[in-house]
């Protein structure tokens, strides 16, 4: 069984729900090697999350934030934590909510993802800097290679 790891950062996006899957794919070509595994994507921050769901309909990604922001409204009067911004303590809760890594299995040097999904980035902060990922393969390579 083989094992690679690499991180990388996104560039900085909007607040909201950005798909990002080609942006792993471009930043992790040795996916390709793999013929059947796991990878795991982990986000490195309290402010962001990662989430699977469509990636076909863009709506669906406005309803996600306009979910989130009604169930975490900026300032609320019983949270404590406010001297870095209004936007960040419900920033924190969100990505509690949603989570900071996913697993997803690989393929003949794909990830598997159903047809009609994609890999969001869940940005909770207002002005946000580019994010950081750490992606983990492991599995069995196109050549029974132990190491990429």
């Amino acid at each position: 069984m083989a094992w690679y790891q690499t991180s990388f950062r996104l560039p900085p996006f909007s607040r909201g729900f950005h798909l990002i899957t080609h942006l792993i794919e471009k930043n992790v070509p040795e996916l390709r090697q793999f013929e059947v595994g796991l990878a795991h994507i982990f986000i490195h921050h309290t402010s962001a999350s990662l989430t699977i769901n469509e990636n076909a309909d863009p709506t669906v990604r406005v309803d996600f934030e306009s979910y989130f922001n009604h169930i975490t409204p900026e300032n609320a009067p019983y949270f404590r934590h406010t001297y870095e911004g209004p936007d960040d303590m419900p920033a924190h809760l969100k990505a509690s909510l949603l989570g900071n890594s996913l697993t997803i299995p690989i393929t003949q040097g794909q990830l598997k993802l159903g047809v009609w999904q994609g890999i969001y980035l869940c940005e909770h902060r207002n002005h946000a800097g580019g994010r950081l990922l750490t992606v983990t393969l492991h599995g069995e390579t196109a050549r029974g290679q132990k190491s990429i």
